[in-house]
């Protein structure tokens, strides 16, 4: 027989104040910012070369000349590269002294030990959903927060920005002066000689009127244009030096506010603070920027045909927008084919993808006070999967372009609904991460998806389809919004739970209630304070499936003192995650 726990009657909530109410969710998916890479298959891995070959075209605009882009072992895209090394046969070792054997045996012999003991250990946790040993803990961007060395790291890339900023190394530069002034000598020099065989022939042709002007007038003419080329030039760059050029990233203009620290940390930290580093990233950043026209696409229309597959909603529990990545909405063809099915569709999707990135990023708060990044959640639903090279050539390409343009905005990697074969590509790639990617990752199979995602994410802020009570802002759902607070229960297995609502005044109640998965049973009655009075039944216990509607509404209109009571009965093996919020409405007669 089930046994049933009762907790504290629940007293009604004070109406929520304006200051504890969230913002209303902006519409706004490491490096890879923003959606994780659809795995290649290890067969099908390219080769540095044909890479190369691939990024050609005006897909992807060329990096300043000049400039190298260094790589992260870090990033996916690398760790896509590196799969075929990973499969390759490793080179045998090289012979070593006797004592090295010696000493390579005793350790081969202690590891052939601790194999034995836990060989069946292992065999059972291959299967078992990679865990995060640390948990990834974002820095403060504000400068008395920073150390010593980071602080020192900032300044140095302040100044070599602003000196960047001062000689317009940013924007595309004009002739250096001394190619400028051999280019004007060529020119005269040429002038020069063709008026040489013009009055040569002409001295053939009549000796007698020959005129040969003065050596020192030519020779003034020669000197005294490069000599007014130079100063023309000088004044350009004094003009050049006294009016430095402005430049914005992501909306922010550098070295106009504390904003701009921000900005200047995120590269900092994707390149382990090395300033000159830092400093390449950004100035190719800023290349990329005007050769993709980002300015210019962020107020294109592209049109709402991939609305479902990223969108924004609500945000997690310390404050974080919330992108949600569904690669599930791939498994139809006809938006299958229309979004990847050549290279100019695809083409059309990385705009796409970097429009919504960008419109997203313009929303964030870029005070050192604010919040700057984004929680992710990737669902692996239905996913296509590794074996569709158009979809894997696509998100190569904009996870190529996520990781050298759109450093740092990532503050978790959520992937919920996984499925086995992400676990594999995941083991595979996971020895080339830094252990500061890794701790970014979470992984939840279908079972633990809506129990991993509350962990992060208030349920009243999760949307209707991942187990929470979020729905689409409109007509059918007037009584609740994102910012009412709902209650968490886990309702243990073989037992019941009721939750008590006591009611200290004539009103009119309404109440959400869902259990994750349901499989039990609910039921709603009204027990008066008045010994005399009867429970009234609102409603009857009824057995609810996965099923049935996720969300249980109801409505009642209350009398006299007493108490609303919600039963679940969960006479399963496994334990339910219950939520519940209501609102009461007092009236008079």
């Amino acid at each position: 027989m089930a046994q049933e726990s009762t907790p504290p009657p629940v007293t009604p909530p004070p109406p929520p104040s304006l200051e504890q109410a969230p913002p209303s969710p902006a519409m706004v998916k490491d490096k890879g910012d923003l959606p994780p890479p659809a795995p290649a298959p290890a067969e099908e891995a390219d080769s540095p070369g044909a890479k190369g070959k691939e990024l050609q075209g005006p897909t992807l605009p060329p990096p300043p000349e000049g400039e190298q882009k260094d790589s992260r072992s870090s990033s996916l895209a690398a760790m896509m590269e590196k799969e075929e090394s990973v499969l390759s046969p490793q080179p045998p070792p090289e012979e070593k002294t006797e004592v090295t054997e010696k000493s390579a045996a005793t350790k081969e012999e202690a590891v052939a030990v601790a194999d034995a003991d836990t060989g069946k250990e292992k065999q059972v946790q291959e299967n078992k959903v990679p865990q995060t040993l640390v948990s990834f803990k974002e820095e403060s961007n504000l400068v008395s927060d920073l150390s010593d060395i980071e602080r020192k790291a900032l300044e140095e890339l302040k100044q070599l920005v602003q000196e960047a900023l001062n000689s317009h190394q940013f924007s595309t530069a004009p002739p250096k002066k001394e190619e400028r002034l051999s280019v004007i000598i060529t020119q005269e020099a040429q002038t020069t000689q063709e008026t040489s065989k013009t009055e040569a022939s002409a001295s053939e042709s009549d000796v007698s009127t020959e005129i040969k002007p003065p050596a020192e007038t030519q020779e003034s003419k020669v000197e005294e244009t490069p000599e007014k080329e130079s100063q023309e030039v000088a004044k350009e760059e004094q003009k050049a030096v006294s009016s430095p050029e402005e430049i914005t990233i992501w909306g922010i203009p550098l070295l106009k506010d504390d904003r701009s620290d921000v900005v200047l940390l995120k590269f900092l930290r994707a390149r382990d603070f090395k300033v000159r580093d830092a400093f390449v990233m950004i100035k190719n950043t800023i290349q990329w920027r005007r050769d993709f026209k980002i300015d210019e696409l962020v107020d294109e229309d592209l049109g709402d045909d991939l609305e479902k597959v990223v969108f924004m909603h609500g945000y997690d529990r310390e404050g974080h927008p919330v992108c949600y990545n569904v690669y599930g909405e791939f498994q139809n063809k006809e938006l299958y084919q229309k979004t990847f099915s050549d290279e100019e569709k695809r083409l059309k999707f990385l705009r796409w993808r970097i429009q919504f990135l960008e419109r997203s990023i313009r929303k964030l708060d870029f005070s050192p006070s604010g919040i700057s990044t984004v929680f992710q959640v990737n669902d692996l639903k239905n996913s296509p999967g590794p074996g569709k090279r158009e979809l894997r050539l696509a998100t190569k390409q904009a996870l190529l372009l996520l990781q050298d343009n759109y450093p740092e905005f990532v503050a978790k990697q959520v992937f919920i609904n996984v499925p086995w074969w992400y676990l594999a590509f995941y083991t595979m790639i996971s020895p080339f991460m830094t252990q500061r990617t890794k701790s970014k990752f979470v992984f939840a199979g279908p079972s633990k998806s809506a129990e991993t995602l509350f962990k992060y994410i208030s349920p009243e802020q999760v949307p209707i389809q991942y187990g929470g009570l979020s729905v689409d802002f409109c007509d059918c759902n007037p009584e609740f919004t994102i910012a009412d607070p709902a209650t968490e229960i886990t309702v243990k297995p073989a037992t019941k739970q009721t939750v008590e609502i006591i009611i200290y005044e004539k009103c009119f109640i309404v109440w959400e209630l869902r259990v994750v998965g349901w499989e039990v049973s609910y039921s709603a009655e009204f027990v008066p304070d008045s010994k005399d009075a009867y429970t009234i039944i609102i409603t009857k216990p009824t057995k609810m499936t996965p099923t049935n509607e996720p969300v249980v509404s109801n409505s009642f209109k209350v009398g006299e003192l007493g108490k609303i009571l919600l039963t679940v009965d969960n006479s399963t093996s496994k334990k339910k995650k219950l939520l519940y919020r209501f609102k009461i409405n007092p009236f008079s007669d």
